[in-house]
């Protein structure tokens, strides 16, 4: 289904890395608001007196549960027609709410503005993935969709950096108008750099068939998609990996902050390129291993993962227990670098597993478990946990709270061998990456 064409070229050209380095951009404005919030939540939680399970609610569900809905038909949408110009519309709408958070006076003007700004990030990744695989051919998908995930690493690190700042010389409200202005720009930079590509240039076609087969109704790829084994255990563990990820990522500035005494011109520096170096090797390095193993045992698209959060699990119980925040920050390099690497892998085996008309979809359906699941109830559960432990144990719930994530990590573990052992038999992935002896 997803073989490559007899003769195909099987590296990509030099303007395919420049496709992907600017969408990589793209996606780095995407993430940089999302860890902007969570740099900044100390002060709004001081200035609009919310509690944390509100802070995990405007952190996490109340984007998430906009951008999971909407993004499903938005990528169904971006199979049927041009899918820059929805990747450029998608970035000037969340910059603009992005910005919007900056005028926000109580809890529900915030939830509304994260509201809109999840609309606008529903429509930038799953049309960026189906660009960026009819621009890489599926021997090099991994690296190229893993150039791509780099925006999540480098927008926590410019987020922490430049939030942790302008929060400290401007206050919050600045930070967020200063990261929404310049998102408009690079959307009309898309729209003249980016060409949509043709779909399914690099995959073979049906026997007897001209073209590819056309997108299929809304529906019928939900279901087809959930009705896959492969599909449906990717997704369930890349949404607990996130899980995980979410919860530690959007708690630990305030962690730092509360109970280890960290200033914020502390975290500017060092926190935010801590998370910005780790986070780039952690995902590109995922991309690369599972290009090099998959063709040797498809399994590594689940292993590699497992085996990331397998080693992470007692680093992260070890920085949460630290005494001090530098040799907490020592200990959280290992999970700040280990939990990125499920993302790239997981969207190798979508883009690889169906049809190129149903990519977009089905990189959204992915999107939509990993977001519910990760970004809508990690923050949210730990924010809950600590309002609920802080009659016990007072500034220190958020340390117990954190804790608490320990079995969440022993399930995501579960649910990537689970993936592992559904791979190995999956007929499209063995269509689209057959194992060989030897790379060339």
């Amino acid at each position: 289904m997803t073989a490559q064409q007899p003769g195909a070229q099987s590296r990509a050209s030099v303007y395919s890395y420049f496709i992907v380095c600017v969408l990589a951009v793209v996606y780095t404005f995407n993430f940089l608001d999302r860890q902007l919030m969570s740099i900044l939540q100390e002060s709004i939680r001081a200035d609009l007196h919310l509690t944390d399970t509100q802070l995990g609610m405007v952190t996490g569900l109340a984007f998430a549960v906009v951008y999971t809905v909407l993004g499903i038909p938005i990528a169904w949408l971006a199979d049927r027609t041009h899918r820059v110009r929805i990747i450029a519309t998608a970035c000037a709408v969340w910059s603009l709410f992005s910005a919007a958070c900056g005028l926000a006076v109580s809890f529900p003007t915030l939830a509304l503005a994260r509201l809109g700004v999840g609309l606008g990030e529903a429509g930038g990744s799953p049309p960026s993935y189906s660009v960026i695989a009819d621009y890489f051919p599926p021997q090099r998908r991994g690296v190229g969709l893993a150039i791509y995930s780099l925006g999540v690493p480098l927008g926590s690190m410019v987020g922490s950096a430049a939030g942790a700042w302008i929060d400290k010389a401007y206050g919050w409200r600045v930070a967020f108008f200063a990261v929404g202005a310049p998102g408009v720009l690079l959307a009309l930079l898309v729209l003249i750099l980016v060409r949509e590509p043709p779909r399914g240039r690099f995959d073979a076609k049906a026997a007897g068939q001209a073209d590819h087969a056309a997108s299929l109704p809304l529906l019928e790829t939900i279901g087809l998609f959930f009705t896959n084994r492969t599909l449906t255990l990717t997704a369930l563990s890349s949404g607990l990996s996130a899980f995980c990820g979410y919860a530690m990522l959007n708690w630990t500035p305030s962690f730092l902050i509360r109970i280890r005494h960290m200033e914020r011109g502390e975290i500017a520096i060092y926190f935010s390129l801590l998370v910005g170096i780790t986070g780039v090797i952690g995902t590109f390095g995922s991309g690369w291993l599972v290009d090099r193993f998959a063709r040797l045992n498809r399994r590594a698209y689940a292993l590699v993962p497992m085996a990331a959060f397998m080693v992470s699990l007692p680093f992260f119980m070890l920085f949460v227990s630290a005494p001090t925040w530098p040799l907490a920050l020592c200990f959280l390099a290992a999970p700040a670098l280990l939990n990125n690497m499920y993302l790239a892998p997981a969207l190798t085996v979508i883009q690889n597993a169906v049809p190129p008309a149903q990519r977009g979809t089905s990189s959204a359906i992915l999107l939509f478990v990993l977001n519910l699941i990760g970004l809508g109830g990690g923050p949210v559960f730990v924010g809950w946990m600590s309002d609920l432990l802080k009659h016990a144990y007072g500034i220190l719930s958020l340390q117990m709270a954190l804790y608490a994530l320990a079995p969440f990590y022993v399930l995501t573990i579960l649910a990537h061998f689970a993936a592992s052992r559904s791979i190995q038999r999956d007929a499209a992935l063995i269509a689209a990456m057959p194992m060989v002896a030897a790379t060339p």
